[in-house]
């Protein structure tokens, strides 16, 4: 269970440091979610693809409704390129280290433990207790992060800054933040579609969004258990059912945590597509950083560099090593200025600004 470090906004400066924690905690998951996903051996594990797709696709969405709340209070969108292995962004006290890991079970169990309610329904003994600190869940986080957007003054919103919507991006599921109404739809949209149906005085909860759909944290639930949630009259609402088909050994024989790996000793067709990802990755990086500034065409450039990106790691999963067996996936390292695109700085985290 991810845990983000939580102190109260002082003022319109500590609302935008957390709101840039949300960005850098969304932005975080996309690594290691892809690294699973791409790992997967093409025409094999259907239903564990369209899981993988429908998450990485909702998360993409979450950084990008993080930007637009941050530009609508006026704050400058930072990407903060994480690295792996490590904690994710605002994880203080919680001890989860992230890894990026081929398709596997371990790799489904990091995602259930990154998404993971504070109270999910009919919970297994999969993960140790922890005992109370000062840290929440993410969805705790958004829940306070919610209540300090609403106390804001409406002087504090800037409609129509630098917002990214569904005419750029993700056609009817992405939309502009404007005021406040708009940001806590998109905070329920975010936690809803990772955690579910919150528990509540007046709800037992539910694995299901408010959009009737399974939440990521349950779709890594089914694929971790190989087995389909569905309804059912018992006390819980939902049982474990039939199987999901998954086949864990239709993988690419990918390394874990390729950013640790050390290419010098391998053949220069595995450095020349390792160094291509990097380039498509750093690409990707500073087109999102343009996008959220106003650049013109930022998006677009994005949407290309995923492509680049895709293609590359395809090439790097069919270029074995030098044990001439294992493979690396994309390390999802950036690169600063091999990327062709708009100018971009390097702020003082190490972000792009």
């Amino acid at each position: 269970m991810i845990r983000v470090q939580w102190q109260a906004p002082q003022n319109i400066a500590d609302v935008q440091a957390a709101v840039q924690t949300a960005i850098d905690l969304e932005f975080s998951t996309l690594p290691p979610y892809l690294y699973a996903k791409m790992t997967i051996l093409p025409e094999t594990n259907p239903e564990a693809m369209s899981r993988l797709g429908g998450i990485v696709g909702q998360e993409m969405i979450h950084m990008c409704l993080a930007c637009n709340i941050m530009n609508a209070i006026g704050g400058t969108v930072r990407m903060n390129p994480p690295t792996y292995p490590g904690p994710l962004p605002g994880d203080v006290g919680g001890g989860l280290i992230i890894h990026l890991l081929p398709f596997s079970p371990e790799a489904m169990a990091q995602g259930m433990a990154i998404e993971e309610p504070s109270e999910p329904i009919d919970p297994p003994a999969l993960f140790e207790a922890r005992g109370a600190d000062t840290t929440v869940t993410i969805g705790e986080f958004y829940h306070l992060l919610d209540q300090a957007l609403a106390a804001l003054p409406p002087s504090a919103w800037v409609p129509g800054n630098h917002q990214i919507d569904d005419a750029q991006f993700f056609p009817g599921q992405l939309f502009a933040i404007n005021d406040y109404a708009d940001a806590h739809k998109a905070i329920e949209q975010i936690v809803s579609e990772g955690e579910g149906t919150p528990v509540s005085p007046d709800g037992q909860g539910s694995p299901l969004t408010f959009q009737n759909e399974l939440a990521h944290y349950y779709r890594f639930w089914e694929m971790e258990r190989n087995q389909v949630l569905v309804k059912d009259p018992n006390p819980v609402g939902y049982a474990w059912r039939g199987s999901l088909g998954i086949d864990w050994s239709q993988v690419y024989p990918a390394i874990p945590d390729p950013e640790q790996h050390d290419f010098s000793n391998d053949p220069p067709a595995a450095r020349e597509a390792q160094a291509a990802c990097d380039a498509a990755y750093s690409a990707l990086v500073d087109a999102l950083a343009a996008t959220f500034s106003g650049a013109t065409g930022g998006m677009g450039q994005a949407v290309r560099a995923m492509f680049d990106l895709r293609m590359a790691a395809i090439r790097a999963l069919n270029t074995p090593l030098a044990d001439g067996v294992s493979v690396a996936g994309p390390a999802f390292v950036y690169v600063p200025g091999t990327a062709a695109g708009p100018a971009i700085h390097r702020n003082a985290q190490g972000g792009v600004a």
